[in-house]
């Protein structure tokens, strides 16, 4: 083994727990990914551990590279921290670098010890950081085990092209596996309850609280270690909320089976009481690979729950297979003919400066929406309660379940016609779930229409009555959702700024035909509720109907 490759031994915390494997003489070194931490990824099944070591790599330049909320990163250090001494306690030799290089950078550095076996990166941006490695012969790649369905369902169900649709995939799914089928028959009689997952919430069952993690020595390390590198960065890092042990990861697991029979019911119900109700919060443990999709849904073909809460978990998961897809066969949206427009940071308006240098991309805007986003999605309050609370949950959470995410977080940048592109940059370095194959798909694709009818038939877009329907934020609200909510007037103003896209779309008609009616006085009110929304959000300020300029 290469003897910068082995832990410092000075002093303590994690690198004191770590074994000195720096006399380990593997087989072979296998570089494991910030978010591959499974032993189970590992392709060598036939081998003794000794003859595996595994080589980790922490890096300061990926965790600055955005504005990462610092729950974030603390849960990907802790965890790989963890794994790290788990691995060796199942025999494997571990090698673990810190630097402050990026992963291709670093690895090269160590080119020494020989050709390095990776595992295929999900991310397309740590793809395209180690291609030259690859080409060059100094990494050697094997398939991504964790993934449970073949691109060659994808294309049998979907197709190579756009547009792409989930429905026909999922149904694939659930034919070649036999899951919740009867034969050739969707047991239930259909393939999606989703009808049966939109009940707001009732306040008639007790709602969970939850987990609480003991935290570790490791754990309190890597805090400190946060507010120290990276004390810019947004949010606070209390890993006491999140799972870094195997323990804990698998008590987040017994967590979510214990949610699941509420689950179905209540899985589109936002309410002030729960930031994340029945959901399991699993989706930062799947990412990273802690757990592994097949594992859970074993365990959740198994628990004792109604068919309409299992169906809507095999749903969600079999829609993490399918937008991976999405985002591989299009190479990350920039193989695909929609209307792009260049961005030059990353950072959606968090540093004060440009913090990385410039860059140039081009990313998909149907719509050419061009505006910034505005600081009350960095925590600023807005007036809107219902935008207020989700974004309150970001800031201290790093997360929020997706109806939040999907019809107010979403709903209202696509409403003010925020690029797209820094709404996903912003979902990319405030969530603790969101890499880009799952994000930039979720934004660019479903959360706003910057891909048109690519992935979704119509934009996921709604006035305020769908908002009071799902959720209870309006009745702590200054704002009477009938009289003076502007989100409704932000909705016909939307319609009307991109009616020419919709002209034409069936699913669209509806709002369009009542948008015609809509008279032209009440247009050029709509228009002017969302200059002066958008104007005082920018700024950082509360909204008040008051604020409206006279006319």
């Amino acid at each position: 083994m290469h003897p910068r490759l082995s832990a410092s031994r000075q002093g303590g915390g994690f690198q004191s727990l770590l074994r000195d494997d720096g006399r380990a003489t593997p087989k072979r070194w296998v570089f494991l990914l910030y978010d591959q931490l499974n032993l189970n990824l590992l392709p060598f099944d036939d081998s003794p551990p000794e003859e595996t070591g595994i080589l980790l790599i922490e890096s300061t330049a990926k965790g600055t590279s955005r504005p990462y909320h610092k729950q974030k990163i603390a849960m990907l250090i802790s965890n790989m921290r963890h794994f790290a001494i788990e691995a060796q306690s199942e025999g494997y030799p571990v090698a673990y670098l810190m630097t402050k290089d990026y992963y291709s950078v670093a690895l090269e550095k160590f080119a020494s010890v020989g050709s390095i076996h990776v595992i295929k990166a999900a991310e397309k941006s740590t793809r395209d950081e180690l291609s030259p490695l690859i080409d060059s012969g100094l990494l050697t790649v094997h398939p991504h085990r964790g993934w449970i369905t073949p691109m060659k369902w994808f294309i049998e169900a979907v197709g190579a092209k756009p547009p792409y649709r989930m429905a026909p995939f999922y149904q694939k799914f659930r034919q070649e596996t036999g899951i919740l089928m009867d034969g050739s028959t969707p047991i239930g009689g259909k393939y999606s309850f989703d009808s049966e997952n939109r009940s707001p919430w009732d306040g008639k069952h007790e709602l969970p609280e939850p987990p609480v993690y003991p935290k570790d020595d490791i754990d309190l390390e890597v805090e400190s270690l946060i507010d120290s590198k990276f004390s810019g960065h947004p949010g606070k890092a209390d890993l006491s909320a999140l799972p870094t042990t195997i323990d804990q990861v698998n008590a987040a697991l017994g967590y979510a089976i214990s949610v699941l029979p509420l689950f179905g019911r209540y899985e589109d119900a936002m309410t002030v009481h729960s930031k994340g109700l029945f959901h399991s919060r699993l989706a930062s443990l799947l990412n990273l690979s802690r757990l592994l999709p097949r594992d859970v849904l074993d365990r959740v073909l198994s628990a004792d729950a109604p068919l309409n809460s299992i169906e809507g978990f095999v749903r969600q998961i079999v829609w993490r297979e399918y937008v991976h897809h999405v985002h591989v066969i299009t190479n990350g949206f920039q193989d695909i003919e929609v209307n792009k427009t260049l961005n030059t940071r990353n950072d959606a308006g968090w540093w004060e400066s440009d913090h990385n240098g410039s860059y140039r991309r081009s990313s998909p805007n149907h719509l050419n929406q061009d505006r910034s986003l505005p600081m009350a999605y960095w925590g600023e309050q807005s007036g809107l309660n219902c935008l207020d609370q989700t974004i309150q949950s970001v800031m201290e959470d790093g997360w929020t379940h997706h109806i939040p995410r999907l019809m107010v977080q979403s709903n209202i940048a696509s409403l003010l016609d925020v690029n797209p592109r820094e709404l996903t940059d912003w979902f990319h370095a405030s969530f603790i779930d969101a890499f880009d194959w799952v994000v930039e798909p979720n934004v660019l694709g479903m959360g706003t229409y910057a891909l048109g009818d690519a992935m979704m038939t119509k934009p996921y877009v709604s006035g305020t009555p769908y908002i009071n329907r799902m959720g209870d934020y309006c009745k702590s609200c200054s704002l009477d959702p009938r009289k003076s909510c502007p989100i409704s007037s932000l909705y016909w103003a939307y319609l009307e700024r991109h009616r020419s896209h919709f002209e034409g779309n069936f699913r669209m008609s509806m709002p369009l035909r009542t948008l015609s009616k809509r008279s032209h006085d009440k247009k050029f009110e709509d228009q002017r509720v969302f200059e002066s929304v958008y104007s005082s959000l920018r700024a950082g300020k509360v909204w008040r109907p008051e604020d409206l300029p006279p006319v």
